[in-house]
């Protein structure tokens, strides 16, 4: 009973580390140069955002050589900040924009970078390990309409449902 209670517990948790079938990460990825922080422009609703405004997301550097997480929004029907503090590891070479994150515990789930400007690392496509999961992530709090325009061509050819993204706001 106990190996097989393993064995699901290991099946669960390596399902989360996938990506969806049409979504590669990106290569030639440099992690110092995406540390700091970003604004989160576009997601698809989950249950951990929900009614979230003014996101954003801090990396930075651990000693044991993952990255530290800090997601925080504004809640405003309940008038409060949410954060979220997490780790990050990279899942292969550390020049592969595929990444495993945690929030709680030993459980971790995909962060796939499937697009980034790779000349000045000022936006970022993300993907979890389903279509479900998906975010636009800038290093302004806004992005110009041809760089939006671009992730939702890319993530709609990808399979995801660009008509259901919600547009986060910063003002």
């Amino acid at each position: 009973m106990k190996k097989l209670l393993l064995l699901i517990g290991f099946l669960t948790l390596s399902g989360c580390l996938g990506m969806p079938q049409s979504v590669r990460p990106v290569s030639d990825f440099e992690l110092n140069r995406y540390l700091g922080k970003w604004y989160e422009i576009a997601r698809l609703d989950h249950s951990f955002e929900r009614g979230l405004s003014h996101v954003s997301a801090e990396y930075e550097l651990r000693k044991d050589g993952g990255v530290r997480v800090l997601n925080r929004g504004f809640l405003a029907s309940e008038n409060r900040w949410k954060e979220a503090e997490g780790k990050a590891y990279f899942v292969g070479s550390t020049s592969e924009g595929y990444l495993k994150v945690s929030f709680f515990g030993p459980f971790y789930g995909s962060y796939v970078i499937f697009g980034l400007d790779h000349e000045n690392y000022q936006y970022a496509f993300v993907s979890g390990p389903k279509t479900k999961y998906l975010w636009l992530l800038s290093r302004t709090p806004a992005v110009e309409p041809e760089i939006l325009a671009k992730f939702i061509e890319i993530s709609k050819a990808a399979g995801f449902d660009t008509d259901a993204l919600i547009f986060v706001n910063h003002n």
